[in-house]
């Protein structure tokens, strides 16, 4: 059961935890090897009702830019579209070792029909999508309609099979302690692979707070079954420092085996360019 008394917020908890975890210092060696593990976690999205097949293109060049065997440097984990542009970027990341994501679901309010969400769904894994990243009913959770969340993401579970499900709670929206974990756990529960922080499209995306709570449940729930879940940060994050608090955040809560892109994503289109400079920089 959630344990909400582990966030008082009459000693600031979660700020003083936020930052012990992440006021943490790396040498010199340890540091270079954050960079590239963060570089191969990020998911290039570029998600614009302006897109366009040559935006979805450079994209994926983008996204296979950063390889160099010679000094170990990854490519990113994945490219992240909308469901239209999913066979586009399939074509252009063949035997590139990265993967295509689709936000589908009625992304990014989640304001439609379940049928017309799993519509949406199974014409992306239709298309080629290797991950789904779906928004969850935020209204539905807010109005204690637990049940019903819990139907959708389980049917649009059903529909995923091996293709990997991304749910992102849009924690912005989530004003409280209660619903980011009632969130969490319910999309755990629902069979999800990952959790994931946010849309991008509202205020606040990403935040050290929320992140760390849906840390904790990802803990408490492989502590209970043995069955590790996922988690992504997206919205906002474009700076080094941003990313490496989000790198520590995982190490402290869930351990170094959680940091790899099977575990681990950070959804952002300008931070990889900035993690790539910070690497060749120390080389």
């Amino acid at each position: 059961m959630i344990k909400f008394d582990k966030y008082e917020k009459t000693d600031n908890t979660l700020e003083k935890r936020i930052t012990y975890i992440t006021s943490k210092k790396f040498n010199y060696c340890t540091e270079k090897q954050a960079y590239k593990t963060i570089l191969n976690c990020i998911d290039l999205t570029t998600l614009k009702g302006s897109n366009t097949e040559e935006d979805i293109i450079k994209l994926c060049e983008k996204a296979y830019s950063f390889n160099n065997d010679n000094k170990e440097i990854p490519n990113t984990a994945a490219v992240c579209v909308y469901p239209v542009f999913v066979k586009t970027a399939k074509n252009h990341l063949v035997n590139k070792n990265i993967e295509v994501a689709s936000v589908a679901g009625c992304f990014p309010s989640g304001q439609s029909p379940l049928s017309v969400k799993m519509q949406e769904v199974q014409y992306a894994i239709d298309q080629g999508a290797d991950e789904i990243d779906m928004v969850i009913s935020r209204g539905k959770l807010i109005e204690k309609k637990y049940d019903e969340v819990f139907h959708e993401i389980k049917s649009i579970r059903e529909i995923c099979k091996d293709v990997h499900l991304k749910v992102i709670l849009e924690t912005g929206e989530l004003k409280t302690v209660e619903m980011i974990r009632s969130a969490s756990e319910i999309a755990i529960l629902s069979g999800t692979d990952f959790l994931k922080t946010s849309t991008g499209k509202i205020q606040p995306a990403a935040t050290h707070e929320a992140f760390l709570i849906m840390l904790d449940t990802i803990k408490e729930h492989y502590d209970n079954t043995k069955v590790k879940v996922g988690i992504k940060a997206a919205g906002g994050i474009s700076t080094t420092d941003e990313a490496i608090a989000y790198y520590l955040l995982v190490k402290d809560v869930l351990g170094e085996e959680w940091l790899n892109k099977k575990l681990f994503r950070i959804g952002a289109s300008r931070l990889a360019d900035n993690i790539f400079n910070e690497i060749e920089e120390m080389e």
